[in-house]
């Protein structure tokens, strides 16, 4: 009886608010525990919810969670009355059985009788069948959906990332239009400044012309004056004279007798008169009349007289005015003449320096040209030495290598196994090093001796120009008497680019004036990381150098700048010699020299870096010499930047980084081998840390900011992972080849010798040409960074497919694609074999015999149709492609032993096997490292056929044609 009264009710018999009176007293418990979506698959198979009730319950925005999803699910089901909680029941007994037995107090049970009149038995099979079908059809739908839309997200992420760099680069752009405007506004205002003071110069200057001319002419009236003065007197006096002689005679005692003579006869002829006749009185009336008359005549003629004597008198006046006026002009035209001779004179004098200046000059220039052709006789004879040792070299190669033919060619640099030796090259000759008339350099040596150099019968030589002229007479400095100091200054006075010859490099390199006007200014690069000798000294304003006592310098001076600005003095210390000499902020250091271990030294700090130099101006303790230049406008525009927060110094360069380096925190920048950083403070921190970015690798724009060690904590970090790689080498071949795959250290070293074989230019004073040698001869320097250069090549650059024993199986197969052409080698006659074989155009030769080669103008040819050249050669064509300005897309195809399988058929075809495609492949891989440029890896297990290969070749390639290509300088 006890086990009757257990049984389960009969849910038939059940009517509809019991059983939902049953429902909702566990209605919380049933919200909180019950997933809707795991039995609404059923309940749609009861018929009691439908696909309208689904879609509301499962993606009604007003539902948050499960439990309120649930209860409506309840309420739903709870208009379908007496079905809707059978199926509620009956769903729980499925999937909730724990909840079931809560809800109506009996276990679950499986069996079809304890299941309701609903569904029966075999039509619940079916359903559950068509059920699970339709939702493995809508699970496909679903995936096909969700790959469609990771598809699409994926397009929209990259979508958004180029909307976002595209921001980026706005912002960046904005932010150099807003300081290109604000610098343009200054410099505006600067200009209109200098023209003000220009206009007022001007004005003051025509004032103080006018003035000396008025000066001049008010002079001259006075001196004019002054003479007619003079003359005025002179005349004067004349007058007086033959006045005062006129009175003089007239007062003689000569006159006077006569004149008391002719009083004396006149009275007695009065006295006769009185006692004469009529007659007579009438003959004396008469005479009277008569010697009246007469004396009337004499009166007229003597004021006739008078009037001539006046004429005569005033023409005589004239006559003296007139000479007075011609001595004045006379006096005036002597003393212009002296005035010119004197000039004559002056200019006579300038002429004959001038001339002296301009035979030192021309001797000068003469003595260097001989010395010119002499080194370069030299070097011609050095070389051609060179060439024959490097015959015996490769000719004892090829006899080692016929003795020993089973022995791979792993040290090999140059050739590999299945190559031929180089073929004997001919002797480099310059032909183009003497003047077009001589023949030779014998002929050249021997004409200016015959000429004596002498400047008027040299004809290698033009005379100076108006400009050189007036500069020597302006600058004080280059008219000194010594020939080779005045040309030295010359030199480098002048604005004229020089080429200079690096003596460990062998290559040619440009003066930093001639560099700013390229597309890569060498402000971007930094000092220490390609000089090995120091450059040339650019002047282009007039530099002062101070002597004063430099103990603890850097107490001393503050200095700002960089590499890409210069370095400045930015503050002084008030009392110390520095500032006795006169240094103030805002003058340019070229170069320090100091007495240093009982040797003069001196550094070139023209175009260093911050750190290099801080640690140049530590080394000073003690007596020095600064050259300054100075530079207030670059200076206050380093100012405004390094306060705007637009810089944090003047450096700018960028470094390829031959290691891996984790990121310990926040601020330090996680890189990986072969990443290029470009480097904007190389004295971050103070702590021996450097400011970089990571640079985008198809625009030259920085990204992710940080600080990595600088060169010399680098350094110490990549031997340490150097020596973990040495300990690891015992490892498994597994481990090993794991680990070769990472690259986690390229290992590069330099030849350069001397303490710091990276750093700032040390000359000593008694040997200026030759760098400073602290070290031992032959040491070498690892490199944990290498200076780069950003190339912008043209569009189809060609390709270079490695190992090169795949040449014949991959070159063939690629070159048959569209956009792509094969390298075809040119039959060149041997005089213009010998000549590309001068200037470096042949890149490698098939046929030492019929002149056969590959060239740099067959590679140019391909590139100008727009297509990509395919190169079947070796890794020695590279260094020749880049001093043409021709950068071509390395791809190495990693080979095992799997993927060596899928070349076999090809292999035989070309009588090769397996065995040589690893060996090839193993002693080439090691030489990519020591590329000057990038390259890109295809892992093996990233194709399956030929197909694939060709299809990843062609991604690859149209990668790398969008970067921007870094080039590495010859360290060796």
């Amino acid at each position: 009886m006890s086990d009757m009264a257990h049984e389960p009710p009969d849910f038939k018999e059940m009517g509809e608010e019991d059983l939902w009176d049953r429902i909702n007293d566990n209605r919380l418990a049933i919200c909180l525990g019950v997933r809707p979506g795991v039995l609404i698959p059923y309940l749609r198979q009861a018929r009691v919810l439908n696909d309208l009730d689904e879609d509301e319950i499962l993606t009604c925005m007003k539902f948050t969670n499960y439990s309120l999803r649930t209860s409506h699910m309840l309420d739903l089901l709870r208009i379908q009355g007496r079905n809707g909680a059978m199926a509620l029941l009956e769903g729980l007994m499925i999937h909730y059985p724990a909840l079931y037995t809560k809800v109506t107090g009996c276990k679950p049970s499986t069996e079809p009788s304890r299941f309701s009149g609903l569904i029966k038995y075999s039509e619940l099979t079916e359903y559950l069948v068509r059920a699970v079908t339709g939702m493995q059809k809508e699970l496909q739908t679903e995936r096909e959906e969700a790959v469609q839309l990771r598809a699409q997200c994926s397009s929209l992420q990259t979508e958004l990332s180029r909307v976002t760099q595209q921001l980026e680069e706005q912002k960046t752009l904005q932010t150099e239009h807003t300081r290109l405007r604000k610098s343009h506004a200054d410099m505006y205002r600067d200009l209109l400044k200098l023209k003000d003071e220009k206009c007022d110069l001007y004005v003051r200057y025509a004032a103080a012309v006018e003035e000396k001319s008025e000066v001049n002419i008010r002079c001259r009236d006075l001196n004019l004056q002054v003479y007619q003065l003079q003359c005025e007197l002179r005349k004067a006096q004349v007058e007086t004279d033959f006045q005062r002689h006129r009175s003089v005679r007239r007062a003689s005692a000569s006159d006077a007798q006569q004149l008391r003579d002719e009083i004396i006869t006149l009275r007695r002829q009065l006295q006769h008169a009185e006692n004469i006749t009529p007659a007579c009185q009438d003959i004396l009336a008469q005479d009277l009349e008569e010697s009246r008359d007469c004396r009337t005549e004499l009166a007229e003629e003597l004021r006739r007289l008078q009037d001539e004597n006046e004429t005569l008198t005033r023409g005589r006046r004239e006559l003296l005015e007139e000479k007075d006026c011609l001595a004045l002009q006379v006096q005036k035209l002597t003393l212009d003449c002296e005035m010119y001779q004197q000039k004559s004179s002056a200019f006579q004098t300038q002429f004959g320096e001038l001339q002296a200046e301009r035979d030192r000059a021309y001797l000068a220039r003469d003595e260097a040209q001989t010395q010119i052709a002499c080194s370069l006789a030299e070097k011609d004879t050095l070389r051609a030495q060179l060439v024959d040792l490097q015959e015996e070299i490769f000719t004892l190669r090829a006899q080692k290598t016929q003795r020993e033919p089973s022995q791979s060619s792993d040290h090999s640099l140059s050739w590999d196994i299945h190559e031929s030796p180089p073929p004997r090259r001919l002797r480099l000759r310059r032909m183009n090093a003497v003047p077009p008339g001589c023949t030779s350099t014998y002929e050249w040596t021997k004409a200016l001796s015959e000429d004596g150099l002498s400047s008027s019968r040299s004809s290698l030589v033009e005379p100076p120009c108006s400009d050189s002229l007036r500069r020597r007479s302006m600058d004080p400095d280059l008219s000194d008497n010594s020939s080779e100091e005045s040309f030295c200054k010359l030199s480098l006075e002048t604005d004229i680019p020089c080429f200079f010859k690096d003596e460990n490099e062998g290559k040619t390199t440009l003066s930093p004036d001639s560099l700013e006007t390229t597309g890569y200014s060498r402000a971007l690069a930094p000092p220490f990381l390609v000089r090995s000798r120091p450059q040339a000294v650019r002047i282009t304003s007039r530099a002062l150098t101070l002597s004063f006592q430099g103990e603890a310098l850097l107490s001393q001076l503050q200095v700002i700048g960089g590499n890409r600005t210069g370095v400045f003095v930015h503050q002084v210390t008030e009392g110390s010699p520095a500032h006795v000499v006169g240094i103030n902020p805002g003058a340019q250091i070229l170069e320090v020299t100091f007495q240093k271990e009982q040797q003069a030294l001196r550094m070139h700090l023209e175009d260093s870096t911050m750190e290099e130099a801080l640690w140049a101006l530590g080394q000073v303790n003690g007596p020095c010499s600064l050259s300054l230049r100075p530079k207030q406008d670059a200076y206050q525009t380093l100012l405004q930047q390094l306060n705007s927060c637009e810089v944090t110094s003047g450096d700018s360069f960028y470094v390829r980084v031959n290691m891996s380096l984790q990121g310990g925190g926040a601020e330090t920048l996680s890189v990986t081998c072969n990443d290029i950083l470009h480097v904007t403070d190389s004295h971050f921190g103070h702590e021996g840390y450097w400011r970089a970015s990571h640079v985008d690798s198809c625009q030259l724009i920085d990204l992710k900011s940080g600080r990595v060690p600088n060169f010399y904590r680098a350094q110490r970090q990549l031997i340490r992972a150097i020596e973990e790689l040495s300990f690891q080498q015992q490892a498994p071949k597994r481990m090993e080849r794991a680990k070769v795959k990472q690259k986690t250290v390229r290992i590069i070293s330099t030849a350069r010798q001397g303490r710091n074989p990276l750093w700032v230019s040390v000359e000593e004073d008694n040997n200026a040409n030759s760098p400073r040698d602290d070290g031992k001869s032959g040491s070498v320097s690892l490199m944990p960074y290498t200076l780069v250069t950003p190339h912008y090549p043209p569009v189809c650059r060609p390709v270079l497919l490695l190992p090169t024993i795949l040449r014949g199986i991959v070159h063939k197969r690629l070159a048959e694609q569209d956009g792509y052409q094969l390298c075809e080698p040119e039959t060149l006659s041997p005089s213009e074999h010998a000549a590309r074989m001068q200037k470096g155009e042949v890149l490698e030769e098939c046929d030492p015999n019929t002149h056969c080669c590959y060239t740099v103008q067959g590679v140019e040819k391909i590139m100008k149709r727009g297509t990509h050249c395919v190169l079947p050669l070796g890794l020695d064509c590279v260094r020749r492609l880049h001093r043409s300005e021709i950068f071509p897309i390395i791809i190495f195809i990693a080979s095992t032993d799997r993927s060596a399988r899928r070349f076999k058929h090809k292999l035989r075809q070309h009588d090769l096997t397996e065995t040589q495609l690893l060996e090839c492949s193993r002693s080439e891989e090691p030489l990519l490292d020591k590329l000057p440029c990038l390259y890109r890896r295809v892992p093996p297990d990233s194709w399956n056929d030929i197909a694939a290969l060709l299809d990843n070749l062609q991604h690859i390639v149209r990668e790398e044609q969008r970067k921007i290509v870094w080039v590495e300088p010859d360290l060796w």
